[in-house]
Formats: structure tokens, C-alpha cells, sequence
């Protein structure tokens, strides 16, 4: 069964007390339709405030009456609804008040940073996303992002379009038994770390104040207490924790100076965990290797704003694609609408 309690540790982890339901029981890669076993005669209304993955969807509509954009009621959902489903809107404390029958919101995606968690807490609204469906997804683009800094791909190709360059200017990192260390300990952390262990041989190193002493049992690394020291330690950091005030800044000027000068930072978690003016400042006098960075405080990133930082062509910089696959798509769209419908069947008992 799904637990629904909330909790905010690396990587907004299960910590076995929310539980993903990435499948229900039933779905096969085969394209399986998924079959509940929640029986069918009870269906309460959600309504979707955002667009919404058609197999999800369609699967939806066979749990909830469904209303979305568009349909007749739609501009009532405030005063009536007692459950949505959100994949990238904000939910503000205004919004919270302006819902006063809402019982709980399913959250497409792990990631509930846009939504005012603390006015659903004081009136007791369940948020349940879903995190762990899109881990593969996001730790195969922290692969990518490694590798395009390692082999400095994005300055060969730039150069390359206005004249050829000879193989003899180009250089780059081998990451064969190097050292990654890892800052979160959840679902994405994990796999980045099977996947480089596997590809690299790499040395493992990791933090998490979280996760149980115990995590992690099937995969060789070390676990320490101190931040400070993965951060100097690694040769490749990837981060892996949710935006909290006390992760704001976790990677600044001071821990930027610390790492290894030839070291690749990545940030495929929130923006605004890596300071990205320190990192523009650092990266300018020649600290770090380079970086990737699938997160921005401004999303989508600008040439406006990150003009300065991607003048840098040691940095690459996607705009929040590390789940923007089909298959995660489809799989966190289905995950939220199930576990919304079975918190909703517990209530009901």
C-alpha cells in the first residue's frame, strides 16, 4: 500500500514512507493497460490544471471524473474542487486559500518546490508526487552532462562551426577510476552512482543526513557525515537534494575554491543550490574543469541573464530536461494520478 507522509530528504527520497506507485499492477513495457485493484463503483472528481500525458490521462478517466481545461465547470475548480492534479503550475498560498474544499494534490513529478507547501501543511493537504519514476531519466542526463564537460565538447563543436579544428587542440578528461561524489543519497543518487560505478570504476563517495546507515548495501562507497568533504574530495559532484533553505547556496565561492581545480560540477537537482554567480565568478578565474547544469534559478535560462556564465565553453546548460523523456513522462504522469486515487481510496476506510 502507499504511505502518503511527506518527507523532505535527499532527492525528495521514499525513505519508505512515501511510496511510489510508478506502475500499477499490471502495466508491462508491453504497453499493458494497468489494472487497479481499487474497486471502480467510487469516482471522485479531480480536476487537472495543466496538460497531462494522453496514457495517463485516458487511464485517469477511468478512476476520477475528470475536468480540465476546457471542459464545462473548469472555471469553478477553485470553490469546488477537492482534488487536483498538477504537473509544472505554481500553487501559491492564495491559491491554497482560494480551495476551500481541497483535501490533497497529486503531483506530477518529484519536485514540489512550486507548490506552498506550508499552507497545505496548516490545513492539512497531502501533496503526493512522485519520486523514483523519472531516476533513470535524470541520472542517464547527469551521464551525458559529465561526459559533454569531460571531453569539452561543447568549445570543440562551437569552434568547429566557424573553421575545422585540429584534434591536437582538443583535450579532455578521463574518467576511468576517478572519484565521484554524490550529495543525496535518494532514488537519482543511486543511479547515477550504479551507472558511473558500472561505466567508470569509479570511487564513491557520499552524503546524506537522511538516509539510514544502511542505504545503499549493493553498491561499493563510502559514506560520510561531513558535506565539506565530498565536495573536496570528488572529481565529479553531482547533486542530488531538494531546494531548502538550508541547501540555498550549498555550493558557493568557498566550497567552488575547495574542489579540485580539473573537477566537473553538476547540478541536475534545483536551481539555486549551486550559486550560479559564484560559479560564474569562479569558473572565471580558472577554478573547476567546467560544469553541467540541467537547473537555473530562472527557468527556462536566458542569454539574458546566463549570458556571462555561458560565455564559459566549459559549461552546458539544458533547461530542466532531465525528465523529459517519454517514458518518464508517461510514467510520473501515471504515478501521480494513481497515488492521488489511492490516498484518496484511505480516506475513505
Amino acid at each position: 500500500m502507499c504511505q502518503f507522509d511527506l518527507v523532505l530528504s535527499s532527492e525528495f527520497d521514499l525513505f519508505s514512507r512515501l511510496y511510489v506507485c510508478v506502475m500499477a499492477p499490471g502495466v508491462t513495457d508491453s504497453g499493458d493497460q494497468p489494472q487497479s485493484n481499487i474497486g471502480a463503483q467510487f469516482k471522485p472528481t479531480v480536476y487537472i490544471l495543466d496538460t497531462w500525458n494522453e496514457e495517463a490521462l485516458a487511464y485517469a478517466k477511468t478512476l476520477f471524473n475528470v475536468i480540465q481545461l476546457g471542459d464545462k465547470g473548469f472555471s469553478e475548480w477553485r470553490q469546488n474542487a477537492s482534488y487536483l492534479l498538477l504537473r509544472g503550475s505554481y500553487f501559491t498560498a492564495d491559491d491554497v486559500a482560494s480551495c476551500p474544499n481541497l483535501i490533497a494534490i497529486g503531483k506530477h513529478g518529484v519536485g514540489i518546490d512550486k507548490i506552498n507547501q506550508d499552507a497545505c501543511a496548516k490545513r492539512g493537504i497531502k501533496i503526493c508526487n512522485t519520486p523514483g519514476a523519472n531516476a533513470r531519466d535524470v541520472a542517464e542526463l547527469v551521464l551525458a552532462l559529465t561526459m559533454t564537460v569531460a571531453r569539452d565538447i561543447r568549445s570543440i563543436t562551437t569552434r568547429q562551426m566557424a573553421k575545422p579544428v585540429p584534434k591536437e587542440t582538443c583535450n579532455g578528461l578521463t574518467l576511468h577510476k576517478k572519484t565521484l561524489g554524490i550529495i543525496g543519497m535518494g532514488n537519482i543518487g543511486r543511479t547515477v552512482a550504479e551507472i558511473f560505478r558500472g561505466a567508470f570504476d569509479v570511487e564513491v563517495i557520499a552524503h546524506d543526513v537522511f538516509m539510514p546507515d544502511n542505504a545503499w548495501p549493493h553498491i561499493e562507497h563510502k559514506r560520510v557525515q561531513d558535506v565539506q568533504e565530498v565536495i573536496r574530495n570528488a572529481d565529479i559532484l553531482s547533486v542530488h537534494v531538494p531546494l531548502t533553505n538550508s541547501t540555498r547556496d550549498l555550493i558557493s565561492y568557498k566550497e567552488i575554491q575547495s574542489m579540485k581545480k580539473n573537477a566537473i560540477l553538476i547540478n541536475a537537482a534545483r536551481g539555486g543550490i549551486v550559486n550560479e554567480a559564484d560559479l560564474t565568478k569562479a569558473l572565471a578565474e580558472g577554478h573547476l574543469w567546467g560544469a553541467g547544469l540541467d537547473c537555473h534559478e530562472q527557468e527556462p535560462p536566458n542569454v539574458e541573464k546566463y549570458g556571462p556564465l555561458w560565455e564559459n565553453l566549459n559549461v552546458v546548460s539544458t533547461p530542466h530536461i532531465g525528465a523529459a523523456t517519454r517514458q518518464a513522462q508517461s510514467a510520473s504522469a501515471l504515478a501521480a494520478v494513481i497515488n492521488l486515487y489511492e490516498y484518496i481510496m484511505t480516506l475513505r476506510k
